[in-house]
This record gives C-alpha cells, sequence and structure tokens, in this order.
C-alpha cells in the first residue's frame, strides 16, 4: 500500500513537471513567433553590450559607430550595411555577433561579457522582420486608440465607460452600482473645488429632481473661485511656488500676487496658450499688461541664497538651470537635468540643446544673491499699486515730464550765466546747510575734525599714508585702508545732497570704488550710493538693488591720471 501510495506521489510530480515543461514551451514558442519589440526587447541588448564603445559618449567611441542613434544603425560604409532590413546574413552588425573569429566577432572578448544565444536569435528575428527601428518608448507621440465595441450594452455613456466596461468584461467582472447622490455631489466637490460639500448644498441636490441636476451642479462647482484655487494648487506645485526664498535662511518673500494671477486664469478661463505664453515672455509681448508682466514671476519662483561667503555668478547660473529645468518639467513633461552635466543614453535632449535652451532664460540682469540686511527685493521686480496709487502716480509722472522739458531749456541759460560768474568768482562761496567739511591737515592719530560739526568727525582705518594733497594735505589710500565718516551721509532716496572731493588716481582702473555708503559693504545688491572709476571712467550710483532698480551716472571721458581733479556728485 505504501508502494502504491509513492508510485502516485511520483506520478503526480512527474505530471505537474510535464505540465510546466510543456507550459514553459508554448510560451517560448510564443515569445519567439511574436513580432519582435525594438524598444522592449532590442535596444536594451544594444545598451548592456555595445553601447559602451557604440554609444553616446564622443570620447571612447570606437570606429566612429553609433549604435544608439537611427543613423547609425542602418549607415551603409562601401557597400557594408550594418543593418540591412530582412537580410541578417548582408547585415555587418548581425556576421560580427556571431563570427568565431575572434578578431572580428563582437562584443570584442576583453569585453568579458558575449551576448547570449537568446539575444543573438532576438537580433537576427529583429532584422528578419525588417528591422523596425522606434525611439524609446516614453518619447513615442501617443496614438489613438480604437473604442471597444461592445454589443448592445446600455451601461456605458460616454466613450471612456466602454474602456472600463471593454476591461471589465476581460477580467470577467462587472460594473459597480451607480453611486448614490450623496457619494456623487461629495465625489464632485472634492475633484472640482477640492472641498467637501456642505449640508446645505447636499439637501439641494437631493431635493432637485431635474434632468440636468448632475451637469447642473457640475456647472456650478466650476463656476465658484474655489476651482480656481484646486487648479492652482497643482500648478503652483509644478512651478516650485512658496513663500520663502528657501536655502538656509529661507527668509520670508511674497510671491501671492502671482499665485492669485494664477487663481484668476483658471477662472477665466484664460486659454491654454495665453496661459503659457504670458508666464514664459509676457514682458516680451508689444506693450504688455501688467498682468502679461506679473504672469512672468513664473520665472522668478525658483530658490535664492543669502548665505555669506557665497559666490554671486554660481548661484546665479544656478537660478537660469532652475528655470530651464522648470520649464522642461511643467511644459514638456521631460527631465533635462541630465544634458547638464553630459550627453545621456535615449536622452533626445544634448549638452548642446541644454545649454542652448537655457540661453533663453539667462538673458535677465540679476544678481545670484539677495539681501541680508536689508528688506530691498531682489530684481527684475514689479511695483505693484491700488488704483489710487495708480492714478497719483501717472500724475506725478506727467510732472516729471513737465519738469524735464522745463530743464531742458534752463540748461543753456544758466551755462551762459555761470560764464559771465566764472569771469569774476568770489574768493569764497558760501553753501548752505553743509552738515560735513573735512580736511587731512589736522588729523590727530585716526581722527579727522569735521569743521561743520565738531561732534561728527570722520576716522581713519589701517593706517594709509599723508602726502601732500591739492590743498594741503591728502590721503593716499590703497584699497586696503579707509577714510570712514559714520555720522553723515546719511540720506534716503528723497533726501537732496551733494558730496565734493578733489582726487588722483595714479593710472587707469578697471574697476576702484572712491566711496561708497551702504547698510553694510558685503551686502548683495549695493543699495546706498557710491562713486567708482569703472574702465577709467567715473561712476555715480544711487541704488535701491544693483542690478535693475538703480540710477547711475557715468562720464563720457575717461578721466585723466596723475592729476588732481575736482568732482562733486549732487
Amino acid at each position: 500500500m505504501k508502494k502504491k501510495l509513492e508510485n502516485k506521489k511520483s506520478n503526480k510530480l512527474l505530471f505537474k513537471m510535464t505540465l510546466n515543461w510543456l507550459m514553459l514551451s508554448v510560451l517560448c514558442a510564443g515569445w519567439s513567433a511574436a513580432e519582435i519589440d525594438f524598444d522592449r526587447q532590442i535596444r536594451p541588448i544594444f545598451s548592456d553590450r555595445c553601447y559602451a564603445c557604440h554609444g553616446p559618449d564622443n570620447n571612447v567611441r570606437k570606429a566612429n559607430l553609433r549604435l544608439d542613434k537611427m543613423d547609425g544603425l542602418f549607415e551603409q560604409r562601401n557597400d557594408i550595411y550594418i543593418i540591412h532590413p530582412n537580410h541578417p546574413e548582408q547585415s555587418e552588425l548581425y556576421r560580427r555577433i556571431i563570427s568565431t573569429d575572434l578578431a572580428h566577432v563582437m562584443p570584442r572578448p576583453e569585453f568579458k561579457r558575449p551576448l547570449e544565444q537568446e539575444d543573438i536569435a532576438l537580433i537576427k528575428q529583429w532584422i528578419e522582420e525588417g528591422a523596425e527601428y522606434q525611439k524609446h518608448w516614453s518619447l513615442i507621440p501617443i496614438t489613438d486608440v480604437p473604442v471597444p465595441e461592445l454589443g448592445d450594452s446600455n451601461w456605458p455613456k460616454n466613450q471612456l465607460d466602454q474602456f472600463v466596461l471593454g476591461r471589465l468584461k476581460q477580467e470577467s467582472l462587472q460594473p459597480s452600482a451607480e453611486a448614490s447622490k450623496e457619494r456623487l455631489i461629495r465625489r464632485l466637490s472634492f475633484d472640482i473645488t477640492g472641498l467637501p460639500p456642505t449640508v446645505k448644498e447636499v439637501d439641494a441636490f437631493l431635493a432637485d429632481k431635474s434632468l440636468s441636476t448632475y451637469e447642473d451642479l457640475v456647472d456650478r462647482l466650476l463656476a465658484s473661485p474655489r476651482f480656481g484655487e484646486r487648479m492652482a494648487s497643482i500648478w503652483l506645485d509644478l512651478s516650485r511656488y512658496a513663500d520663502s526664498y528657501g536655502y538656509q535662511s529661507d527668509v520670508h518673500r511674497d510671491m501671492s500676487a502671482w499665485r492669485d494671477w494664477v487663481i484668476k486664469a483658471f477662472n477665466s478661463n484664460l486659454p491654454y496658450d495665453q496661459f503659457v505664453t504670458w508666464q514664459l515672455a509676457g514682458d516680451l509681448l508689444p506693450e504688455p499688461t501688467r498682468e502679461q508682466q506679473l504672469a512672468t514671476a513664473f520665472n522668478r519662483l525658483h530658490r535664492q541664497t543669502n548665505e555669506g561667503g557665497s559666490v554671486e555668478e554660481e548661484y546665479r547660473v544656478e537660478y537660469v538651470s532652475d528655470r530651464t529645468h522648470t520649464f522642461g518639467t511643467s511644459f514638456l513633461g521631460l527631465t533635462v537635468e541630465c544634458a547638464q552635466c553630459h550627453n545621456h543614453k535615449y536622452d533626445p535632449i544634448s549638452q548642446k540643446d541644454y545649454y542652448s535652451l537655457s540661453a533663453f532664460f539667462n538673458n535677465i540682469d540679476e544678481s545670484g544673491l539677495y539681501s541680508h540686511f536689508t528688506k530691498a527685493v531682489p530684481t527684475p521686480t514689479l511695483l505693484l499699486t491700488d488704483s489710487e496709487a495708480e492714478g497719483k502716480l501717472t500724475e506725478l509722472e506727467q510732472q516729471v515730464i513737465e519738469a524735464e522739458s522745463k530743464l531742458e531749456d534752463l540748461v543753456p541759460q544758466r551755462k551762459n550765466a555761470f560764464a559771465v560768474w566764472m569771469q569774476d568768482p568770489p574768493e569764497t562761496a558760501k553753501i548752505q546747510g553743509v552738515i560735513g567739511n573735512y580736511s587731512f591737515d589736522d588729523i590727530e592719530e585716526s581722527r579727522i575734525p569735521n569743521q561743520a560739526d565738531s561732534e561728527k568727525p570722520g576716522t581713519i582705518h589701517d593706517r594709509p599714508k599723508v602726502i601732500s594733497g591739492r590743498r594741503g594735505k591728502g590721503l593716499q589710500l590703497s584699497g586696503e585702508n579707509s577714510a570712514v565718516f559714520k555720522d553723515v551721509g546719511i540720506f534716503d532716496r528723497a533726501n537732496p545732497f551733494s558730496i565734493a572731493l578733489w582726487m588722483r588716481t595714479p593710472n587707469y582702473k578697471d574697476r576702484s570704488v572712491v566711496f561708497h555708503r551702504s547698510r553694510s559693504w558685503t551686502d548683495a545688491g549695493s543699495r546706498g550710493y557710491q562713486l567708482l572709476i569703472e574702465d577709467g571712467k567715473l561712476s555715480a550710483s544711487l541704488i535701491h538693488f544693483w542690478p535693475g532698480n538703480a540710477i547711475r551716472v557715468r562720464t563720457k571721458q575717461q578721466i585723466p591720471t596723475g592729476t588732481w581733479i575736482h568732482v562733486v556728485v549732487t
């Protein structure tokens, strides 16, 4: 009896093994008989065994042959085809992979990764079937799929339902029962507005017995301001929206005006082409409106830093890269980051393409850092005002135009009067409102006396050399030392002021600071005022945030070297 049981078990085991073998045979036969898919079956073989020597890397490519590109695969060299569709025996690639000659076989023996026979068979079958080439699957455009024919079923109410029901039938499943009205309004409310319905809204929907009750609910929810907020929440994520700068300080910044514009765009059903164009280049449109300019804040939502010691240009380029990456993911549905550093197999975006694309986002005058000590907004910026302020600004702008016109008429008159005055000038000109008058003749230790206000002296730092000046003595400043006037010269943008001095530069300067006043000389944006030598010319600036929000005046000619000149900034 025991022996019979063992025989039965052996027979069952043999039956299972035989059945599994038959199933495996059927699967293998089905696999080989099915048409070969290049992207899913052939490309991985080439990638694993061929691209190391015949791929995208120019530095290691052998025989100037690229097998990761269609042109390379089907190239013909002196009547020799790399791949000859339908003819594996005439295809040099196939002849190489089946060769027994160690001098010709591919992959090379030293590669130590020969092709498996199954791989060779797949390549042969692919060539025999015509060697159809495909782009990477993620880059193949989606094509229309025929709507399933479902016979006389009355369940589908639209084409999407037909696809759902068709798949359910494949799985031998039945559709779920129709949802109750309570569930419908809850689903619709969350999908369209992101919020649950109120009790009052549910009761009204249940009480509505009209045939269009569902459609009416959809229309009402789409007309709700909450619809724009719900849609905007998705777009804000794609746009990397945040009300702070990020990085280590993560200081607050207010980008809510752009957020509100996005909500308004969805609620007003702004066409998508305009939605895209305004955000990418609204300021470049002919006579752009404020809304079109505001939309471009999309390009300024990236993180920014003000960390001490940061290299301004390094982070400015990082911002350009961020704008490029966000454009790729938001509008192309494609990540482009890999191409920032190298060409990548399968990737249609080359490194050259990447930097050509990034050039579009590298054409604004911006700083790589924002201010640490002030609340100045890094440029470019847009002044947002209400209607009352807008009217006042328009009025003031008109006054500026009128004043500039009067100034143009006044300049030649005053030039003539000044020329007459210069023929017999007074020995000492009286200037009203002087708050600082400093002479280097009476420096005591490091103290520079102020002849206009003895309570507000200047100081010298790091021992500048005292030399002969234009009148009396002067200071020779090397860039490592300075004269500081801490308690004077503190103005805001509305205060009129003048600063006068005698100066001499021994040689041409690309850039040199004559004087400056700012919250901190190490801070980004250079907020304050300054006098520089740039490219041998004098340059005076009144700055809110540099670059972009400042006034700068430069001399037309280079200043003379080796001689004293009198300079007045007013």
